[in-house]
């Protein structure tokens, strides 16, 4: 995560959008999203929930519109274009704009070395995780512009930044999560659009629960420390850090504000990178 990036192409003038009122979460039905989503409610946003299980998502509406706002039912796969351009247009509709999207709907593949994994699933779990932010953005981000700009949140992992023996379906798409984070700061920067990845810890979920790499865990992140990280950039609160990789569990809203005034947010810091050979 070091070595010597461009500042955005986007760093000069620049246009800020308004704090979120409206949140669009992916893979809502439950575990982080679940979480993130009556999390954002009780923040005072609207949320419009998107899944594929429609039982699951109407339990979970009932507890954001225990919060006071309103919550909009999205069944949709996230790997279907048309699926989710017509979610989009839905949310939109209900809620009257989408202002801050959170990718959260994921898929881990077996724990196995590349060359033992299953073709099929391997690429089912590429197409969940990189396919689906990219759809959802794609819908989501032309309305942002029009309205003055948003925020789009990608869940990502440090499994994302470093080379993994096994599951490489997984890291490959936190990897690649990583870029389309990346572009989207890059080209929106100046017309109000702001992109973050933030990896949520190690959350007690249920694919949390079916791998073997935390078979024996003890200690796990709560889920509120990403609800508070996400409330922070829906306020508006962490906009200088757009294109960067947020930890949650680690950071916190004020320990990045600190990062901010102290300017150790610039000259690539928290991007994903080739480093340099050693000692140069």
């Amino acid at each position: 995560m070091t070595g010597s990036v461009p500042s955005s192409v986007a760093e000069g003038p620049r246009t800020d959008p308004p704090a979120a009122r409206t949140v669009l979460v992916t893979g809502a039905s439950r575990g982080i999203g679940r979480e993130l989503a009556v999390g954002l409610a009780r923040a005072g946003l609207d949320v419009a929930l998107l899944a594929r299980d429609e039982t699951r998502l109407t339990d979970v509406a009932e507890e954001v519109e225990a919060q006071g706002v309103r919550a909009a039912v999205l069944v949709a796969d996230v790997t279907d274009p048309a699926g989710v351009r017509a979610a989009v247009r839905r949310a939109e509709e209900e809620l009257g704009s989408v202002d801050l999207l959170v990718n959260n709907a994921g898929r881990v593949d077996t724990e196995v070395p590349l060359w033992e994994a299953d073709p099929e699933e391997w690429w089912s779990v590429v197409e969940t995780d990189v396919r689906g932010p990219f759809l959802l953005a794609h819908a989501v981000v032309p309305g942002m512009l029009a309205r003055g700009g948003g925020r789009v949140v990608d869940l990502n992992s440090g499994a994302g930044t470093r080379d993994s023996a096994l599951a490489t379906a997984y890291t490959v798409a936190k990897t690649a999560l990583f870029r389309i984070g990346g572009a989207l700061h890059q080209a929106g920067h100046a017309q109000g659009l702001r992109a973050f990845e933030l990896a949520p810890g190690v959350v007690r979920t249920d694919m949390t629960a079916s791998m073997r790499a935390h078979a024996d865990r003890t200690e796990w992140t709560p889920a509120e420390a990403s609800t508070d990280l996400v409330a922070a950039i829906a306020r508006g609160e962490l906009d200088e850090l757009s294109g960067c990789y947020l930890r949650a569990g680690v950071d916190t809203p004020g320990s990045l504000r600190e990062a901010v005034d102290a300017g150790r947010h610039r000259d690539g810091a928290r991007r994903l990178a080739v480093t340099g050979w050693a000692g140069t």
